[in-house]
């Protein structure tokens, strides 16, 4: 796993605006299941991924792509990857659980020891700086999930019982969650408390950047809870990592892909393909013109920026990209998708993306974009 120093970069639009200093996500709050099967990772495949927590860049390497170049602005993000890969080399699947949080343990400071030797020094100094995000499981340590938390300790409580939300998480036949959720959990309350906790304000004070909401027209809470219904309903919360996580703090009986089990291994032999650059996409495709790159997993970046500088930075990948790569990114809150001007050189499947966002388990997006290299 090679670390490269970041080289001058071209203007970067969410730097300028947002702080990239903190742990914002813990977890990658983008589902990997989903991700996997828009980008169809082929054997040999050189990806270019968002690193955030490092969750999906792992989940790549289970496909034995030759390389996944993880990327982040943020070297908070990075010190989650670091200790993510080091945790994957050194721990058993039970242990790298226990780090994350995702299950109980009696000494997550003596895991991290084991970890710390493969850590660089100043990833080291990072955590160690940080115990009690250490003690409380990584997969706590964002700023994200500290939102959650929030939600589920000061507001959850308020709306639904502890016995309501086991019985939401218990899942049941598509017939009996869609009662349930009609019956007894769409309350006035839930709506009214869900309206005022996922506001533009509030995500913006407690959970995401406020710069983050630049360009989003319209209700934030309004389409997330649109959202939240289609995965307490349509889809099963007795399968849903992402959900259970939200509203109980950990995995109760499911996994994100990169956590499952019969991915640990694939990961863990795939270790020394995993980059680890500090940076912008711009700045690393800027900065390796021989690189061609065949799957491109890019979060939602596209929210924090305008269409001109949108359609720039598409244009750049393009330029870098292999004949026939793919592309995959969510819209969130703001309209993002291949621009009319790079109409001959990219072209979206559109039904591919909205059959994966009907399946998608994260459910704060409102749009999967995957397109592709002509």
């Amino acid at each position: 796993m090679k670390s490269v120093p970041p080289k001058p970069s071209l203007p970067t639009e969410a730097a300028a605006r947002a702080d990239f200093n903190q742990i914002r996500y813990a977890q990658c709050w983008e589902d990997a299941d989903v991700l996997l099967e828009a980008l169809d990772v082929r054997e040999g495949d050189v990806c270019l991924s968002i690193a955030s927590a490092g969750d999906n860049s792992f989940s790549l390497l289970s496909r034995n792509p030759a390389k996944v170049i993880a990327v982040d602005l943020n070297p908070a993000q990075l010190a989650c990857v670091w200790l993510r890969k080091a945790a994957y080399a050194r721990l058993t699947h039970e242990e790298l659980l226990q780090l994350i949080g995702a299950r109980p343990a009696d000494d997550r400071q003596r895991l991290y020891t084991r970890c710390r030797p493969d850590l660089p020094t100043p990833v080291q100094q990072f955590w160690d700086a940080r115990p009690d995000l250490i003690n409380s499981g990584i997969g706590s340590a964002g700023k994200f999930e500290r939102y959650f938390m929030l939600f589920r300790t000061r507001i959850l409580p308020f709306i639904h019982t502890r016995k309501r939300v086991d019985r939401l998480l218990a899942g049941g036949s598509r017939e009996a969650r869609h009662a349930f959720y009609t019956s007894t959990w769409n309350s006035f309350r839930w709506r009214l408390m869900f309206n005022l906790f996922f506001s533009r304000f509030v995500m913006g004070r407690f959970g995401r950047d406020p710069a983050f909401f630049q360009y989003v027209q319209g209700s934030v809470s309004q389409r997330i809870l649109q959202r939240a219904r289609h995965a307490l309903t349509e889809l099963n919360p007795a399968e849903n990592p992402y959900l259970q996580w939200i509203l109980t703090g950990r995995y109760t009986t499911a996994l994100p892909h990169a956590l499952r089990p019969e991915n640990f291994e694939p990961i863990r032999r795939n270790l020394d393909r995993l980059h680890v650059h500090h940076g912008s996409i711009e700045q690393y495709l800027a900065g390796q013109p021989d690189e061609r790159i065949d799957r491109f997993n890019l979060s939602d970046i596209f929210e924090y920026m305008s269409e001109d500088n949108h359609a720039t930075l598409l244009k750049l990948m393009v330029s870098r990209a292999k004949p026939g790569a793919t592309l995959a990114y969510w819209n969130m809150l703001v309209p993002r998708s291949r621009p009319a001007q790079l109409a001959g050189q990219l072209s979206e499947n559109r039904a591919l993306g909205d059959r994966l966002l009907l399946q998608d388990k994260a459910f704060f997006y409102s749009r999967l974009v995957v397109e592709n290299v002509t």
